[in-house]
């Protein structure tokens, strides 16, 4: 992989260089790769994504996958902070609310603009039961 300047190229660039080390001094083709190893490209999958890390430290997409979730990282950390849109309130636009008692009284009430919470409010309050 080359590097491009910026942090993340960097970390995956530091531990591609990290295993090609260790591949170039091990004892022989099949021994398993060191868990330091594993736990940084676990680190970087959880950052990067599994398929561009995989590809990136040239390991098996699979094996890491695999010791991913083991470590329990197979799910997205829930974030600290969720910033969430002021709601704006769906406008009924102008409206004529005719109220009639259980007395036979009758109320009229013409409103430039109304939204459904206010609606509910005016009427809950109008028969008696704001509560």
């Amino acid at each position: 992989m080359t590097g491009t300047g910026d942090s993340t190229s960097t970390g995956l660039e530091q531990t591609r260089r990290r295993i090609t080390r260790w591949r170039e001094t091990r004892t022989h083709r099949g021994a398993p790769m060191p868990a330091a190893l594993w736990t940084a490209a676990i680190t970087l999958a959880r950052q990067h994504g599994l398929y561009p890390t995989a590809r990136a430290l040239r390991v098996d997409y699979g094996s890491l996958k695999k010791r991913r979730d083991a470590a329990g990282a197979g799910r997205v950390p829930s974030p600290a902070f969720v910033e969430l849109p002021a709601a704006r309130p769906t406008g009924l636009g102008p409206c004529v609310i005719d109220l009639e008692g259980r007395r036979g009284g009758r109320m009229r009430i013409e409103v430039p603009g109304v939204t459904m919470a206010d609606l509910v409010t005016l009427t809950r309050v109008a028969w008696g039961r704001d509560r």
